[in-house]
Parts: structure tokens; C-alpha cells; sequence
């Protein structure tokens, strides 16, 4: 690594003002707060930094001891994708599930608890929500991270989640811009194209875009996605035509453009991180989002020179930088004003009070949204431990395969004696021998995207009529089982909701 710059004036400070990087470990490092004190202003939290909320708090309070005014952003977007509950499963349905129950002051107040529950933890910045239309529903990232396929929905649930975040002092960053849900491709992967005319976009892309900024979202994540219509050459975190051509002059937004993650192959592929951040920042972005991967002292320093140099070359103008650096310095404002008005209290004060995991707001959400459907042979509840056979694949990168999902845990706490397997393309023979005389559970996410789950459930259901099958994806494909329970995501309430269900106490 070559460093080109030394100590602190304005053009370094800059640079490492639209940084917002991630770092391993549940307390800061010493780089990163020094970093912070040379003027890094926004730190990026992963599952990996958080093991409870009194823990998340001290690590907030050690950020800001060293500046007050640092931003503290997240991805916690409920429902699958949890960084608060990474080991537990989320307290909160996401997307889909609200979405499905479709009204706004459920939506709302699910957006205000978990706002609050951030506040408490010392967060103010949310990479959420996901104001995806999710009109593919083979789309392998989005799914359930979406409020629907219906662009008006998607809008109304967009506007009720950014009220609901920013209402208790949490900058709520809409994503992701201008559009991730007609895809096929993961762009954590590789780079996702989207082929539709312009007439298109605007009727169903851009549309809860065009509700989020009206409604005064305070940032908009970018999306990794070329979108040939708007432009065929570079993918929207790069392009000069969409960030700052489309959102900043036509659609009229203000705040701060956050990009998706620089090391996501969808990028750094064909770009890499030093000049993928550059181009972004001259395209129109105003803060590098990176760290999901990439999180230690060197890809700091590494982005840092890489915009400097930028500057100095006269690739990047330096009245660009300055005006994304004063973006993230005006959104830090913004949330430090929020601090102040707030309680009264230090971040961390009363963390307990109202946060034990599978209460309140989100059970009810995750109630709400079950949807149960009879099949033809007779269903009685169940009274005796059953046997839950959990049809695994392979998790996306957003969710992670370190959060657990499934219904057995709260079936164990109901029935206890319940126990389970997990199977990835199983012999219906294998799962018929585990569960013996017990009863079956047929637990499966996106069945319509794996024919393998959907041959395993009809030979399950060939012998064993009776068997309960759990959809806790999309609810794509036609409903099977002497009950089928649709929970429309699989967070930790969603299986609450789902077991409770199965022996006739809930929905």
C-alpha cells in the first residue's frame, strides 16, 4: 500500500469523510478511532459487532468519545436480514410479511419499535427499507426483502417504514435505487442487467422512490444494476445519468446517496474498489459503503489515497467530494440534533426495557401475516411432538447463514420432544425413517424456486397425507399439506407465529 497524503487537511478529511467503512470486533479498534479523529465520520455495524444491546451501546458510546457527531449506520432491515439478532433470529417480520397484511400503521409502528430500539443502542443511521418491487419472483436476493410486486404497495409500506425510522431519529436510507427486484442475478455475484423501457421504469421501478423522497427520506442506497435504458454502459452506482441525472435533478433528492457495497462482485469484477469508489463519488454518490467483506485499516487507507489522488489528477472534482463530504456532515448533524432532543438519556439507557426478543409489535405483525389454507385430507392440531423436516438452501449473502430460521425451536418450546433434521435435496425415504410414527413438519423457503423441494414435499405428502407443510418464503408456489401456513418471511416471530398455528393456540 502507498500512501499519498499525511496528516489532516481539508482534501483528507474529505476523503475519508464519505468513507463508511466496517471493522472486525465487538469493541473499535484503535485504527478505526483514530481514523475517526482524523476525520472518518460514519462506521458501518455488522452481525459480527453486536452481541447484545448492552454491548452494542458501550461500542456506540466508545465511537462517540472519540467525535460526537460520528455516524452509526446498520443493515437491519427486520424479517431475514438482522444484524441486532444475527444469532437469534429477527423480533420483527420483514418486508413481505407487512406487505402482505397491508396496512400502514402496522407497518409504521413494526419501523418505530425497531427505530427505537436502535436510538437505544446509540444507531442512527439504517441502511433500510427496501423499497424494491419485487416483480420476479425468482429473484435470488431480493424476495422476502420486499414489500411486494405491486409498485403502489411497495410505495405506501416505503413511506410508512421511512415515518416510522426517522420519526424516533434513525436516518432511514431507502434501497435500492432505482430498482433491484427484476433480476435473476445476485449482485453480490456478478452484475444483475435489467433490460425494460423507460415507460417501464417509471411505472413500477421508480415509483416507491418517488413516494420515499417525497417523504423526506434522508438517504437512498444505489444499486449494482445496470439498467440499459437509462444506461447501457455502467451500473447505477457508477452512473452519472441515474444518481445524479435521474434521483438528484429529476426526482429531486436532497440527502445523501449511500452506494451498496464496493466489494460486491457486481462492481469490484470489473472495477475494482479504488476506482469503482471514485467513479461513484463523480457519478453523484456521497458516501462508499464498504466492509461487509473488505473491513480492515488498509481498505480505508487504500479508498482514502485512491479519492485523494482523484482530486489531485483531476479525475474527481474537488468541489464533488466537498459536496459529498458536507452531505454526510449535514445527515450526522441531523441525527446528533435528534440525540439531544431525545429522552434526555445517554444511547444505552433502558435498553432492556421493552426488547425481550418475540414480543409486542413484531409478534403481532407475524401473526398478522400467516396465511392458512386446508388441504383435502382432515388436519387436527397437534398435541404430540412432531417430527420438523427443515428444506434447506443455500442462503443469500444479505441474509447470511448465520441467523437461524424454522419453526422447531418454538415447536420444542410447545411441544417439547419435537425434533428435526435439515435436508438438502433429501430422499423422502431418509426424512419418512428420521420421523418414525411422529407427525411431519415440512418446513421449506421459496419451494417455487427448487423443483428438488417441491418433489420432496409431493412424495412426503404421497405417504404421509397428513403432514404440515410451512412455506416461509414467497409464497409462490400452489399451497400442499393437510395445512399449509404461509408466513411471508422467516424471522424468529415468523416461526412463533407459524408453530402456534400448527397446534391450534394462534392463527
Amino acid at each position: 500500500m502507498t500512501t499519498l497524503v499525511h496528516g489532516s487537511d481539508t482534501l483528507t478529511r474529505d476523503a475519508l469523510t464519505v468513507l463508511q467503512p466496517g471493522f472486525v470486533g465487538t469493541t473499535a479498534p484503535d485504527w478505526l478511532l483514530r481514523r475517526i479523529g482524523e476525520g472518518l465520520s460514519s462506521v458501518g455495524l455488522f452481525g459480527r459487532n453486536i452481541v447484545s444491546p448492552e454491548q452494542l451501546a458501550a461500542l456506540t458510546a466508545q465511537l462517540r468519545a472519540e467525535r460526537d457527531d460520528v455516524l452509526v449506520a446498520i443493515d437491519e432491515e427486520g424479517g431475514d436480514v438482522t444484524r441486532l439478532e444475527v444469532k437469534q433470529g429477527s423480533s420483527f417480520p420483514g418486508n413481505y410479511a407487512l406487505g402482505s397484511v397491508d396496512d400502514v400503521e402496522l407497518t409504521r409502528a413494526v419501523a418505530r419499535e425497531l427505530g427505537r430500539r436502535l436510538v437505544q443502542c446509540g444507531v442512527d443511521l439504517n441502511w433500510a427499507p427496501s423499497a424494491d418491487v419485487n416483480s420476479n419472483a425468482e429473484n435470488p436476493v431480493i424476495g422476502v426483502r420486499s414489500f411486494g410486486p405491486d409498485p403502489d404497495l411497495v410505495a405506501r409500506h416505503t413511506v410508512a417504514y421511512v415515518d416510522g425510522l426517522q420519526g424516533v431519529g434513525v436516518a432511514a436510507c431507502t434501497k435500492h435505487f432505482p430498482g433491484h427486484g427484476d433480476t435473476n442475478v445476485d449482485s453480490h455475484d456478478a452484475l444483475p442487467r435489467i433490460d425494460v423501457d423507460l415507460a417501464t421504469l417509471h411505472t413500477r421501478e421508480l415509483v416507491p422512490f418517488r413516494a420515499a423522497v417525497a417523504a423526506g427520506t434522508k438517504a437512498v442506497m444505489s444499486a449494482h444494476i445496470l439498467l440499459s435504458a437509462l444506461d447501457p454502459h455502467r451500473p447505477a452506482t457508477l452512473s452519472p445519468q441515474i444518481l445524479t441525472g435521474l434521483l438528484r435533478q429529476e426526482l429531486g433528492f436532497e440527502g445523501l446517496i449511500v452506494t451498496d457495497g464496493m466489494e460486491m462482485q457486481a462492481v469490484a469484477a470489473t472495477y475494482g474498489i479504488e476506482r469503482g469508489s471514485v467513479l461513484a463519488i463523480a457519478a453523484g454518490a456521497d458516501a462508499i459503503c464498504v466492509g461487509g467483506g473488505l473491513c480492515d485499516e488498509d481498505t480505508v487507507l487504500q479508498l482514502r489515497d485512491a479519492l485523494v489522488n482523484a482530486v489531485r489528477t483531476g479525475e474527481l472534482p474537488e468541489e464533488r467530494l466537498a459536496d459529498a463530504a458536507a452531505r454526510v456532515r449535514a445527515l450526522a448533524a441531523w441525527t446528533q440534533a435528534h440525540r439531544a432532543r431525545g429522552a434526555g438519556s445517554v444511547p444505552g439507557a433502558a435498553v432492556q426495557e421493552g426488547t425481550a426478543p418475540g414480543t409486542d409489535i413484531g409478534l403481532v405483525a407475524a401473526r398478522r401475516a400467516l396465511k392458512v389454507t386446508r388441504g383435502e385430507h382432515p388436519h387436527t392440531p397437534m398435541t404430540d411432538a412432531p417430527y420438523v423436516a427443515s428444506f434447506t438452501p443455500v442462503a443469500n449473502f444479505a441474509v447470511g447463514d448465520e441467523t437461524p430460521w424454522g419453526i422447531a425451536a418454538e415447536l420444542e418450546r410447545l411441544l417439547p420432544g419435537t425434533e428435526t433434521g435439515s435436508y438438502d435435496e433429501p430422499s423422502v425415504d431418509a426424512v419418512l425413517a428420521a420421523a418414525g410414527e411422529r407427525r411431519i413438519v415440512a418446513v421449506v423457503r421459496d419451494a417455487h424456486r427448487h423443483p428438488w423441494m417441491i418433489q420432496a414435499l409431493d412424495g412426503l405428502l404421497a405417504a404421509r397425507p397428513d403432514t404440515v407443510v410451512v412455506e416461509m418464503g414467497l409464497n409462490e408456489a400452489e399451497p400442499r399439506g393437510a395445512l399449509h401456513i404461509a408466513t411471508h418471511g422467516a424471522a424468529r416471530v415468523c416461526g412463533r407465529a407459524a408453530a402456534e398455528a400448527v397446534v391450534g393456540t394462534g392463527a
